[in-house]
């Protein structure tokens, strides 16, 4: 087993606040910076008389599959979070329900 994997309920529950606390404030503000800074150079390369630079729609076009990429990891952490706290509960259930089906038949109920 990885020495980093969590395992335990209060493992999962810590993994699962890190994702909260730490890395997804952190991802949306690495985020937010990407906007602010990519926001100025398509602007400093737009259009001024009518013209503008190539660069400027391949910066917004690059932006947008930025803002995409970013949300779709958040959606990722979003899930992977709530997976992490579903998990006892999911894995209980399951072992409850396989537990309950385990004496219904015997072959030796037939002697």
């Amino acid at each position: 087993m990885s020495p980093d994997l969590a395992s335990s309920p209060a493992e999962k529950r810590a993994a699962a606040q890190a994702i909260e606390d730490r890395i997804e404030p952190g991802t949306r503000r690495a985020g937010e910076w990407a906007d602010e800074d990519t926001g100025s150079a398509v602007r400093a390369f737009g259009a001024r008389d009518g013209d503008g630079w190539l660069t400027s729609a391949a910066l917004a076009r690059t932006h947008r599959t930025w803002g995409d990429q970013v949300k779709n990891l958040m959606d990722r952490l979003g899930a992977d979070k709530g997976a992490l706290r579903d998990t006892h509960r999911v894995l209980t259930g399951t072992d409850l329900a396989v537990g309950s089906t385990l004496r219904r038949t015997s072959a030796l109920d037939r002697f």
